[in-house]
């Protein structure tokens, strides 16, 4: 991914994609659940105690203290891993457990963005060792994540760093466009959430993907563009590449899970995600 630092000067536009249910059908988290387990790293006992408390985000959304209190559980999960050994399995576990979840039509914005000469980055409030790879397996130019604590020992402690989680994304917006020389009036911003509303009010283009109920109101009062992604699929070679006039574009579709937890599970999503519209 990119790492060159242009001149201060904000003349350049960049595309700002949250992550998951935007770029992913899923959890980031969820979706590595089941590699962690299988590798060692967490017990089958803290991967459900995961699974349970990812499970309501994912069924029907979570509001900023809903999501923070997860955010905190999940933190305390990790306590004692080593660094490390999260990466590589991280980097290992693309291909079976996040290729297959990258929605197609979140590739070709990706791609139409480069052709438009603009920046692209992934902000997420998992976590930066999950994010930074998903993001360049996507074709991102860089990542802003959440930051754990991690001890002399490389080992994590369990305690957030720095979470972006909601507003502390706006902040990261301003950081990045700050180094990068971003000009956030000519950028572009998308999200399913409407905890994500700061961040998509810091550009000058913002966009409603598979938007929550709450976000897809905002974005009819607001008119701004809404976009259904339908289509995750294995990342293809080459991408299929489509005008920048593609950008402002919606279409219409159901919300598709794609999990690896129990197909009942995944049924469920899809049916609750479809039935919030």
């Amino acid at each position: 991914m990119s790492t060159t630092k242009p001149a201060d000067r904000r003349t350049r536009a960049a595309a700002y994609f949250d992550l998951d249910k935007t770029v992913l059908a899923t959890s980031t988290t969820f979706a590595l659940g089941s590699p962690m387990r299988r590798s060692g790293l967490i017990s089958t006992t803290a991967l459900a105690r995961g699974l349970v408390a990812q499970l309501p985000y994912l069924l029907m959304g979570a509001d900023e203290d809903q999501t923070t209190r997860l955010m905190n559980q999940l933190a305390q999960l990790s306590a004692g891993l080593e660094r490390s050994k999260l990466m590589e399995l991280v980097r290992e576990a693309l291909t079976t457990s996040i290729e297959s979840a990258v929605y197609s039509e979140a590739l070709d914005l990706i791609e139409a963005h480069h052709r438009a000469g603009h920046d692209v980055i992934i902000v997420s409030a998992s976590i930066e060792e999950m994010v930074g790879p998903v993001a360049e397996l996507v074709g991102a130019d860089r990542a802003v994540a959440t930051r754990m604590e991690v001890d002399e020992e490389g080992r994590f402690t369990g305690l957030i760093e720095r979470s972006l989680l909601h507003g502390a994304k706006v902040e990261a917006l301003h950081e990045d466009a700050a180094a990068y020389g971003i000009d956030l009036s000519r950028s572009w911003a998308y999200s399913d959430s409407i905890s994500d509303r700061p961040m998509l009010e810091a550009v000058g283009h913002p966009v409603a993907v598979n938007p929550d109920r709450e976000l897809r109101r905002l974005a009819t009062q607001e008119k701004w563009p809404v976009r259904d992604f339908e289509r995750p699929v294995a990342l293809r070679a080459p991408w299929q590449v489509l005008e920048v006039s593609a950008l402002d574009s919606s279409a219409r579709g159901p919300i598709l899970f794609s999990t690896l937890a129990l197909l009942a599970v995944a049924a469920t999503t899809a049916f609750l995600a479809a039935r919030r519209r």
